[in-house]
């Protein structure tokens, strides 16, 4: 039998295409992952890939091994999803992956409700970026997560995984005390157009909304500030040192330095929940995406659900 770590290691190298790359994605050193693959080659008494240079490249039996996996990856997972459903409760291990706001903002109550509930379920958090968080779900390193879009920027989802939507959150542009616009009802786009930005870097969601927002006025935001953390960006906004949206969920309270004006049209993203669709029968995930939409922040407005395969 062949150790399913080895495997995952494999298909990750698959995936990212390098020793360095899956060590990355599953938060291993690529000495140890070289050290797996070098273990997988000798008990199969084959060579998995073909090394030139920098790149790594399977051999055909690295690609029959490959799929191999992910065969056995969703049997595991549609059994391990029949043994829970026998018995009827949530149990074993819960991953949730979910970005930081909302981790804050409504995930960790949810888990501290499932935990009170669910004594034999065991709920643990990651926190990771819509897209990281795609990967872990896909790869089986988490089991459900807690991702966002902007409208006019949507994720792109793989087939293998279903969706809910849980709810909207608004963002507001928020200015320095003081700043011109700061006494404003309302801002547009236009207002803002020769402002400097505090935001995300290249290749974070947030980011690429903030470019397509200003596309229409033929010009391209200046970003001088590129913080991860909102909590960070508030720091610097509070120093007057630009201006930054700033989403509802988990905002928390401000400094009295630091003034809120909405935005029109109104600027929201859409907060879903992702999972396996292999895994729609476990009650643990149907468990999780309960304590979620409880715990949202605007639950008594109802949500609109949508479903895909």
């Amino acid at each position: 039998m062949f150790d399913l770590n080895r495997l995952r290691a494999l298909r990750a190298v698959a995936t990212h295409g390098s020793m360095t790359g899956a060590a990355a994605a599953l938060g291993y050193t690529p000495s140890a992952i070289s050290q797996q693959i070098a273990k997988l080659e000798r008990e199969t008494g084959s060579a998995l890939f073909d090394r030139q240079g920098g790149k790594v490249e399977l051999t055909p039996a690295g690609w029959l091994l490959a799929e191999a996996t992910d065969e056995v990856v969703a049997v595991l997972e549609r059994t391990r999803s029949r043994l829970e459903e026998q018995r009827d409760r949530p149990t074993g291990r819960l991953v949730l992956a979910a970005f930081p706001t909302a981790c804050r903002g409504f995930a960790a109550a949810a888990l501290a409700d499932l935990v009170r509930r669910h004594r034999a379920l065991d709920c643990q958090l990651v926190e990771a970026d819509p897209n990281r968080a795609i990967r872990l779900v896909v790869r089986g390193e988490a089991d459900l997560a807690v991702v966002h879009d902007w409208h006019n920027t949507p994720l792109t989802l793989p087939a293998s995984l279903s969706v809910t939507e849980l709810g909207e959150d608004i963002a507001d542009v928020a200015l320095p005390e003081g700043h011109p616009l700061a006494e404003r009802d309302v801002l547009t786009p236009y207002d803002l157009r020769k402002e400097r930005w505090i935001g995300q870097g290249s290749g974070a969601m947030c980011h690429e909304w903030l470019l397509r927002s200003f596309s229409d006025l033929d010009t391209e935001p200046n970003i001088p500030y590129q913080i991860e953390e909102y909590e960070s960006q508030v720091s610097l906004l509070a120093a007057g040192l630009g201006v930054t949206m700033l989403p509802r969920l988990g905002r928390g309270t401000l400094p009295p330095t630091v003034r809120v004006v909405p935005m029109q049209p109104a600027p929201s993203r859409r907060l879903s929940a992702i999972w396996r669709s292999q895994a729609d029968r476990r009650p643990a995930i149907h468990a999780t995406l309960a304590a979620l939409r409880g715990h949202w922040p605007h639950a008594d407005s109802g949500h609109q659900a949508r479903e895909s395969v």
